[in-house]
């Protein structure tokens, strides 16, 4: 990625096209682009203007026009298009005040930067989310008054190991974590996607598949700043979704696309730096954490059903968060057990590598929101001092009923988690990184174009098990 408005003058003369880029409420990438004759030192000082009231949960039609400012340092080439084309991400600002909109995902997650140096508590936070999906052959859905149906394939689904003519090789559910080509059909692709992430500016650790079968996937980013990694996952789900598609597949971050086999989470490493130091690691605590973690995850524990409304937001994400399976319910926080919704890595000793992976968000969410909302809960814990309880160090899916009653479990629906923001977002509005009208028109959308809809619609199992009585 590019630094300068100078810099970014300068390739500007290579390519044909400029896309401009930004995020909605709900994370959905949006652009237009121009010529890149246009491309200007006034476009990064005055923007370019869009209709607000054409985007969900912005603006009515009488308070449509907004403007876009590009972030230099956001600037990279598009790997996908074939007419040369840079890509600038843009902030979002109020026409007549010139101020940022606090409809903003990405301003949002910019406050949440600012006030961390503001509590003192730390100078620079560090995120590394895992963010998994599916690449699958075909799929087909619709539905209507009388009907409703989805199909889904894969050549290495379980479901095709009895085909005429087919070569074997197909992985049985749960058992697609790390199987060689010809098993994993998806090497080459994951590949074309790492190279297309690399040549955007995203530097990337490792690929695999993942445990489902059927095409379930992992590319890993190297950990960075939360802005700057949150712009991150918003070029990592285009490529992912564009590379997939050229390449004959199509792909998608729906946490829940499969029945009775694993769904596709992003689980989101997180830490605290002053300078060179982690914040987080203590040699002489449990599992080499210091006070300022724990309380941390306190934090994290104490707010979970509030969080799980901007990092879990989609009523597919309880599909996937289903107590009594292997899903990171369990409000509890232990080293090494994925059981936990926090896990503390304990791969290395190296002070460095010292954090906290939060278990329960999924790759539907905006990434602005769900790392702001992480941050701003674990400082919340930092400074009430929230205490986490002790750790869980043993299998939380199989426990006695005696003591699994005593671990607190995630909230099961949309629904709830919604009900759950609304009577717990405090700790958000902290430093105005949240504000009120950002909050209550997400909770709004969300009831009104996802849970009502979906309360109201029979189920096609519902077939199965009432049709007859």
């Amino acid at each position: 990625m590019l630094e300068t408005v100078g810099d970014v003058l300068k390739i500007g003369k290579d390519v044909e096209m400029v896309d401009l880029r930004f995020t909605d409420l709900l994370g959905m990438w949006h652009h237009f682009t121009m010529p890149a004759r246009e491309l200007s030192e006034e476009l990064f000082e005055e923007g370019i203007g869009f209709d607000g009231s054409s985007i969900r949960a912005f603006r009515e039609i009488h308070e449509s026009d907004m403007i876009l400012i590009p972030d230099p340092g956001t600037a990279f080439l598009d790997q996908i298009y074939e007419i040369p084309t840079l890509v600038l991400i843009c902030d979002i600002y109020e026409p007549l005040t010139r101020q940022p909109y606090t409809r903003d995902a990405r301003f949002v997650a910019k406050k949440a930067e600012a006030y961390l140096t503001q509590t003192g508590i730390a100078d620079i936070s560090y995120w590394g989310p895992e963010a998994e999906f599916f690449m699958f052959d075909s799929v087909r859905y619709g539905g209507g008054t009388n009907s409703a149906f989805y199909y889904v394939d894969s050549v290495e689904g379980w479901w095709n190991s009895g085909q005429e003519g087919g070569k074997g090789g197909q992985i049985p559910a749960k058992r697609g974590y790390f199987p060689v080509p010809p098993v994993d059909t998806q090497q080459d692709v994951r590949s074309r996607i790492v190279m297309a992430l690399e040549s955007a500016g995203v530097p990337i650790e490792v690929h695999h598949h993942e445990v489902a079968t059927a095409g379930q996937s992992e590319i890993d980013m190297r950990y960075s700043t939360l802005v700057r990694m949150a712009d991150s996952v918003q070029i990592y789900k285009y490529l992912v979704k564009n590379v997939a598609r050229q390449n004959g597949l199509t792909a998608t971050f729906m946490p829940k696309p499969l029945f009775q086999d694993n769904g596709s989470g992003m689980h989101v490493h997180q830490s605290l730096w002053h300078g060179d130091s982690n914040v987080f690691y203590d040699e002489a605590g449990y599992a080499q954490l210091s006070d300022t973690a724990k309380f941390y995850i306190g934090g994290l524990l104490a707010h979970a059903p509030a969080l799980l409304a901007l990092a879990a937001p989609t009523t597919n994400s309880y599909r996937r968060l289903v107590p009594g399976f292997e899903a990171p319910v369990n409000l509890a926080y232990s080293q090494r057990n994925r059981s936990a919704v926090c896990r503390i890595p304990v791969y290395s000793k190296n002070p460095k590598a010292k954090r906290v992976e939060f278990r329960a968000p999924d790759p539907s969410c905006n990434p602005y929101l769900c790392f702001a909302a992480l941050l701003m809960a674990g400082l919340d814990g930092v400074q009430s001092q929230i205490d986490p309880g002790e750790p869980m160090d043993k299998d939380l899916y199989d426990l006695p009923p005696e003591e699994a009653v005593k671990i607190q479990q995630v909230p099961g629906s949309l629904a709830s988690v919604l009900d759950a923001l609304e009577a717990d977002h405090e700790f958000l509005l902290k430093g105005d990184v949240f504000t009120p009208d950002m909050l209550e028109a997400y909770i709004a959308y969300k009831r009104t174009a996802e849970v009502d809809p979906m309360r109201m619609r029979p189920h096609p199992f519902e077939f199965t098990i009432y049709y007859d009585i």
